[in-house]
């Protein structure tokens, strides 16, 4: 059955990329973007439990870096439903041996890849194309108590995003930084 699924590991313990099986023809395609036994098989058993989409109007729309605090953290997969985003992970585990470090992969309504960012991992992405539309699925119930972030734009992060002046909601800019930032994630050999 995993013909139908390629995981690729992400160089953060834990995150992956999920390349679904596109079947294409003359009318468009079809894929499963979710199988649960499928995932199972490959040692992804999530129980997703909400679906969230977001639509960016502009070029260089950035949402992030967003996570929740244990015990309302999400695990999320994520992926494009049209247009094309720059998709960045950053490893808040505290321990882990790649603590405060970032991945960063492009998602697309094109290559139909899906990033799945377990708990323990600050996430945002920056739109590269108008009009981009995200879906991911979450394990976890939004808590806005909860509810943290890390400034995009930390320089001890260093991410390169594909922009230098982004369009930022209110709460996106005012996110402390990572050394400042509340976390209450511990790394856990798996």
């Amino acid at each position: 059955m995993a013909e139908y699924l390629k995981i690729t590991p992400s160089k953060l313990n834990g995150a992956c990329l999920i390349e679904p099986v596109v079947h294409g023809d003359h009318r468009g395609f079809f894929m499963e973007s979710y199988n649960e036994l499928l995932m199972n098989q490959q040692g992804i058993s999530y129980h997703f439990i909400q679906d969230n989409q977001s639509l960016s109007a502009q070029t260089g729309v950035l949402r992030g870096l967003h996570y929740q605090l244990n015990p309302k953290a999400q695990t999320k997969l994520i992926r494009v439903i049209s247009g094309v985003i720059y998709d960045v992970i950053v490893d808040i585990r505290q321990g882990s041996p790649t603590y405060g470090q970032w991945e960063g992969f492009i998602l697309s309504e094109h290559n139909h890849r899906q990033l799945l960012v377990p708990k323990g991992f600050a996430h945002g992405f920056c739109t590269l194309v108008p009009n981009t539309q995200v879906l991911y699925k979450v394990d976890e119930y939004y808590s806005p108590e909860n509810d943290r972030g890390i400034l995009w734009s930390d320089p001890a992060l260093g991410i390169d995003w594909p922009t230098s002046s982004p369009t930022l909601s209110d709460k996106d800019q005012r996110h402390p930084l990572l050394q400042d930032a509340e976390i209450n994630f511990n790394f856990e050999v798996k």
